[in-house]
């Protein structure tokens, strides 16, 4: 059963190990299902990402500092990308060079900024 993107933003990230398997084809689908917004890139390592588009430049900068703040609290960390006024997040599990739990944790803790 997959859990909604309320009841995810509710958890919090657990330490991933590697060794731990990446997520894989149907989980990764359930997962999404939850952040519909965000989106699985393309390439040979599985993460997701999402654009924000803001006003100008210091709003999007406004943004990247409340994304810090959720990122050091679960110790899980985007990769981030500015242009002006659009940011770019993408998450996944570098210890386990693919998709965990905790990358769509931090997403739905994202949207709801």
């Amino acid at each position: 059963m997959s859990k909604t993107k309320k009841e995810l933003a509710s958890l919090t990230c657990v330490p991933c190990r590697g060794g731990t398997p990446p997520m894989e084809g149907e989980k990764i689908k359930l997962m999404l299902d939850a952040v519909p917004d965000w989106t699985k890139s393309a390439g040979d390592i599985d993460k997701i990402e999402k654009l924000f588009k803001f006003k100008d430049f210091k709003e999007a900068m406004n943004f990247v500092n409340k994304v810090a703040e959720i990122a050091e609290e679960q110790d899980h960390h985007p990769d981030i990308f500015v242009q002006w006024n659009k940011v770019t997040l993408t998450l996944w599990t570098h210890a386990i060079n693919g998709l965990f739990e905790n990358d769509f944790i931090v997403a739905a803790k994202i949207d709801e900024i």
